[in-house]
């Protein structure tokens, strides 16, 4: 059973760039955007040549004709994206994952191991027990959650992301993005996991996930609680890192710590 390493400090070391250059490669969580990754791909000083941020179909971008925008059919398209990039640069590659863009990451690299050299996630993680949060219900429950994207907008993104700490930079754009087109693919989304709820039908593949993999969770997440991360580190192998008095959406936030703990990991 691997040991929970609970790092609720900021790591002394500044931010570097690693010794030897492999692909870093970033998917978002929903309901947001791969602009979200902006400010740590900032502060980590990657050049463009170095990183690529993926868009979940439907999130900021569109939904390819007669894609279904299920959990299975974003893994199955990760996987697509995932060997384009190893194919052009030539090696396997560093993934990050946050929220959704961390089930699929974990998912895709229980599948295709060959694909990755190290896995960072947080914000959530395949887990059979955890029972999902408010809005995944109402999300994954017809009628319901068609009402609540008929009274939800912009505004209301807008507010909700920043009550979580989000800067208003950073929410006004992300909101910017909520539209007929996500709402239609959230809906969809988690009624393909029963919201959240589904996820355990991944879990037995998890055992080939490769060995360098770090967790990074918000100590005061409302929407995925830190026993999920501890849980699966405990079961999983990999290392926890713990951002104290922070929410969801950590390493967005918390980029001058972030940065620097992921440079160190992607060093060792």
């Amino acid at each position: 059973m691997s040991r929970i390493k609970r790092d609720v400090g900021k790591f002394l070391s500044p931010t570097s760039k690693v010794k030897e250059m492999t692909m870093k490669v970033f998917l978002h969580g929903v309901p947001d955007t791969a602009h979200m990754w902006t400010p740590l791909i900032t502060e980590l000083g990657l050049s463009p040549t170095e990183y690529e941020t993926l868009s979940l179909p439907g999130f900021g971008c569109l939904v390819p004709a007669g894609f279904k925008t299920t959990k299975s059919n974003y893994a199955t398209w990760l996987i697509g994206e995932l060997e384009r990039i190893v194919d052009a640069h030539g090696g396997p590659i560093d993934l990050v994952g946050h929220d959704w863009g961390a089930i699929l990451t974990a998912r895709v690299a229980s599948l295709r191991p060959d694909l990755i050299k190290s896995l960072v996630f947080g914000g959530a993680a395949i887990d059979g027990a955890y029972r999902g949060h408010l809005f995944a219900w109402m999300w994954a429950t017809p009628v319901i959650g068609e009402l609540f994207m008929a009274i939800s907008n912009s505004g209301t993104m807008k507010k909700s992301l920043m009550e979580q700490g989000l800067p208003e930079d950073l929410a006004t754009h992300e909101a910017s993005a909520f539209d007929a087109t996500m709402k239609r693919s959230i809906l969809q989304l988690y009624r393909s996991a029963a919201g959240l709820r589904g996820l355990g039908v991944w879990e037995k593949e998890l055992e080939n996930l490769p060995a360098k993999k770090l967790l990074i969770w918000g100590e005061k997440d409302p929407f995925v609680p830190l026993a999920v991360g501890e849980r699966f580190v405990s079961r999983w192998g990999g290392t926890l890192h713990i951002e104290k008095d922070i929410g969801h959406w950590g390493m967005s936030i918390r980029t001058k710590s972030v940065a620097p703990l992921l440079t160190e990991f992607w060093a060792g």
